[in-house]
């Protein structure tokens, strides 16, 4: 079983990937905070926006590629699908990634597509930007604090466009602006219970 967890920074996919992992026993499988760009990409987004985005690349790839060889389940948090539609895209039409960089990236992350396959469902956590700025300054990542509203605004739309238009697979969306999945259980249950669906086919 093959269970991604997609959004924007700061719409929750961390906490729903472990809430979800531990109800299955299986090992979230989390976005790696420790990219070694990380601090230089929002110093200076044009020179680092490659570095910064196959870093997460090749991690992502890593985790699904190890997973789903093993046979186990995978909860993941963010895909290599919305590294490149929405974030290396969003980068290349800012001015932020060159169009050879871009290419490159693209080219890599066609190889990478075929080599995995693609989740079984795909929770999208959608949220509005200010609920988005609410839950990112709470969490209190230094390197976060200061993104642009503009910049967030522009990747929701990329999200809204991907889910809407481009991504083929099994979605699930849960309105991030209306429900609180960490207060509220029963948005839990009827998660877990449209996974278990997914599960018996």
């Amino acid at each position: 079983m093959y269970i991604a967890i997609a959004g924007n920074i700061g719409s929750g996919k961390t906490s729903l990937t472990e809430i979800l992992a531990a109800r299955f026993g299986a090992t979230p499988h989390l976005e790696d905070t420790d990219n070694p760009y990380i601090n230089d990409f929002y110093e200076d987004m044009g020179r680092w926006a490659f570095n910064f985005q196959v870093y997460f690349l090749s991690c992502r790839i890593r985790q699904a590629m190890d997973a789903l060889r093993s046979g186990g389940d995978l909860f993941q948090d963010r895909t290599i699908h919305e590294d490149a539609h929405i974030f290396a895209a969003n980068l290349r039409e800012m001015g932020l990634m060159s169009s050879r960089d871009h290419a490159t990236y693209m080219n890599i992350y066609a190889l990478s597509d075929e080599l995995i396959r693609r989740p079984d469902l795909l929770i999208y956590l959608r949220a509005g930007v200010p609920k988005l700025v609410e839950q990112i300054r709470r969490r209190g990542r230094l390197y976060e604090q200061n993104i642009d509203e503009a910049y967030l605004a522009r990747l929701n739309d990329k999200y809204n466009n991907w889910i809407g238009n481009i991504y083929t697979g099994e979605v699930m969306t849960l309105d991030i602006d209306s429900c609180d999945f960490l207060k509220d259980p029963q948005i839990i249950d009827n998660v877990s219970s449209r996974i278990r669906e997914i599960c018996k086919r």
